[in-house]
């Protein structure tokens, strides 16, 4: 999961493994794999990041289980 900010300013925690695509148009939009799209205010490319970090945190974990 990773934490995003709606255009508004509201905070959101956003399944990382349903993103679909991200696209700028000029504003962030995410699009999810149920059909939801959320507009926010990071970058696709801080999105991207969130999205490796959050990636990384479940392998380390997994690794650390065996």
């Amino acid at each position: 999961m990773i934490q995003l900010t709606k255009l508004h300013g509201e905070k959101i925690v956003v399944n990382a493994d349903l993103i679909e695509f991200v696209e700028e148009t000029p504003d962030t939009l995410i699009s999810t794999a149920a059909g939801k799209k959320m507009l926010v205010k990071e970058s696709a490319e801080k999105v991207v990041e969130l999205v490796i970090e959050y990636k990384q945190k479940c392998l380390n974990f997994a690794k650390k289980r065996r």
